[in-house]
């Protein structure tokens, strides 16, 4: 546990002096019944039963009084809560590696039939879009609620040539702000930083400035986020790293599933053959820059179970939490049951 204020925590510094101020009222009254025989013989007439009620209440409210203390301090946590994700885009490669079978039957194959389970697990809220991506990248389903609509889009996947996976990042991003422009045939795919007038003035579409774009926290942004689904091996477009580094700039997370084997194998199509096996570490350094998870898929199996897990994540999120007001609810409690047994055994409140 955490506190996001902890310089109040001084504050329980308190807490002692109050037990000491405690103690000597008590010793103050027993020197003030020696002098009186009467008061004495009633308290020896009390049993061990009902001093321990005289101070019950007292600590009761001390322990309140802690707990309040603490709240001030601003507590915070790791607490496993319902995400606020509403929006789920994903992003399959379907370049022609996806057609190696290191992965049964194919990698493509037991790609789709993931997916397709993972959409049905999905709550009925939420909005799944898909986008393919090979040497360019297309959004085939928008964002939607109809599971018909995505699973079609699912099935109606066709393998092409090249692998573009900086293009898949960038056109997921678009699917879910559809303000921004991206430069989808550079190197660099940031907004254009010229100025609108200019824009204006040839008669095009003003982009986006670069100035005018705060970036937030990677990880931040909780209604959205990115599935990518690839071997992790770029042979054209955007750089998937500077693309993912805009993901994270506006707080969306790319978790990254990498499909396939590390030694991979041989590929061949009309005329061509290459050899493709998964590149981890492209697919770790984009989830991590995003604030996201990487996950290994070797087999078939392992990718149902990738999507189980990624389910899980998207519906209950561990996240640190501030808990002040389970700390108030707790003083509050503890400071009306000493209130209520001072007022039920003596008649008073403390």
């Amino acid at each position: 546990m955490t506190f996001i204020w902890p310089g109040f925590l001084w504050f329980l510094l308190c807490v002692p002096l109050l037990v000491l101020t405690y103690w000597l009222m008590l010793r103050r009254k027993k020197k003030h019944a020696v002098r009186y025989a009467g008061l004495t013989t009633v308290k020896e007439a009390m049993g061990r039963s009902q001093q321990f009620r005289r101070h019950l209440p007292p600590l009761l409210f001390l322990i309140a009084l802690t707990v309040m203390l603490l709240a001030v301090a601003r507590p915070a946590a790791l607490v496993t809560l319902p995400s606020q994700y509403e929006t789920v885009i994903l992003a399959i490669d379907v370049s022609g590696s996806m057609r190696a079978s290191d992965v049964k039957p194919t990698r493509i194959a037991a790609a789709q039939a993931a997916v397709q389970g993972f959409v049905e697990q999905q709550p009925r809220n939420t909005r799944v879009g898909v986008v393919t991506f090979a040497g360019t990248a297309a959004l085939t389903q928008p964002p939607t609620e109809n599971r018909q609509d995505i699973l079609a889009a699912i099935d109606r996947i066709q393998l092409q040539r090249a692998t573009a996976i900086g293009s898949g990042i960038l056109v997921s991003l678009k699917a879910i702000f559809p303000e921004i422009e991206f430069n989808l045939n550079s190197s660099d795919p940031r907004p254009a930083e010229r100025d609108n007038s200019e824009a204006r003035a040839i008669g095009e579409r003003p982009k986006e400035k670069r100035a005018d774009f705060k970036p937030v926290q990677p990880g931040s942004y909780m209604s959205a986020a990115i599935i990518l689904l690839t071997d992790g091996q770029t042979t054209t477009g955007p750089d998937p790293i500077e693309s993912s580094m805009m993901a994270a700039e506006r707080g969306v997370r790319v978790f990254t599933v990498g499909i396939g084997t590390t030694e991979g194998e041989v590929v061949a199509g009309e005329g061509w053959s290459m050899h493709v096996r998964l590149d981890e570490d492209s697919l770790k350094k984009i989830a991590a820059s995003t604030g996201a998870e990487y996950f290994y898929a070797g087999t078939a199996d392992d990718l149902a179970k990738v999507y189980k897990v990624l389910n899980s994540k998207l519906t209950l999120e561990r996240k640190e939490t501030e808990i002040t007001a389970l700390f108030a609810a707790v003083a509050a409690f503890f400071a009306l049951l000493s209130a209520m047994l001072s007022m039920l055994w003596f008649n008073r409140i403390l």
